[in-house]
């Protein structure tokens, strides 16, 4: 999953409407035995200046996450709007533990983490690889400008979203700068014959077997729900959690498949080394 956008619960926290069908995400996850990878901006960390307040009112979210990373199966890279986890000293100070104010005392809460800007995931048996990253490299705003882009969003787009203008700096809501950015994309994926999962633009995506190898988890901050790609068993599919009904009225969290399952092995071929 990739861009999930955890906010400090105010009218700007894009992911409290979601928050419930992503616990039942991660908990049907977790219970199945799956290893969670977050693809970046899983804080909002630019319109938010403490994390403390975001895992604050995230609590359960972060209690399940804790329990993925006690049993070694977390994985998280940085993104441009939390750019920040790249510095060890913040990961340190804010991640590795939290201060409880009922208890009056700290608690482990990601000891030990080490956040990553890309993963390389092989495939057991043809060595063939995929490449994780979160999808802003590149990007002047996004990249090498990140701190002008922070302040921009902080103390200028957070109010005017309000208003119903949008952040052009955003490729999630600007269709031109998005589409110039999925070329980028496809061109390095064809340029190097290499999968490539990434997050950023919110757009998912899933190629049927002879189009380019660029997939997009999506993001947790769509309107009616969230998106992301489950591999298991060898296979690769784009799947969306959302509020479901029941005949009888009764509304609960379920899982649509948008795309897939597909094979692994219809996406590979001989691989050229792979340069990133």
């Amino acid at each position: 999953m990739s861009d999930c956008h955890r906010g400090d619960n105010s009218w700007a926290d894009n992911f409290a409407n979601n928050q419930n069908i992503c616990f039942k995400a991660l908990e049907y996850y977790y219970e199945k035995g799956f290893t969670y990878i977050e693809l970046g901006d899983g804080d909002e960390l630019w319109e938010n200046k403490r994390f403390s307040d975001i895992r604050e009112v995230h609590g359960d979210i972060y209690r399940i996450l804790r329990k993925f990373h006690v049993e070694n199966r977390l994985y998280m890279l940085w993104g441009n709007h939390d750019m920040v986890k790249k510095y060890p000293d913040y990961v340190l100070k804010n991640l590795y533990i939290y201060y409880d104010q009922q208890e009056d005392r700290y608690f482990p809460l990601f000891e030990g983490i080490k956040l990553h800007e890309g993963l390389i995931l092989n495939h057991t048996g043809t060595g063939n690889k995929i490449l994780l990253v979160h999808g802003h490299q590149g990007d002047l705003i996004n990249d090498g400008l990140w701190r002008l882009g922070r302040f921009l969003v902080r103390n200028i787009w957070r109010k005017l979203e309000t208003l119903g203008l949008h952040n052009p700096t955003s490729p999630a809501k600007n269709t031109r700068k998005r589409g110039r950015m999925e070329k980028i994309f496809i061109k390095w994926v064809q340029d190097n014959n290499q999968l490539l999962i990434a997050g950023h633009l919110h757009r998912p995506t899933l190629p049927s077997p002879g189009q380019t190898k660029y997939f997009n988890t999506g993001s947790c901050v769509h309107p009616r729900g969230i998106t992301g790609i489950e591999i298991d068993s060898g296979e690769i599919s784009l799947v969306k959690w959302n509020i479901k009904t029941k005949p009888d009225g009764t509304l609960y969290v379920g899982k649509d498949i948008i795309s897939g399952p597909v094979k692994l092995h219809a996406y590979f071929f001989e691989n050229k080394p792979l340069t990133v």
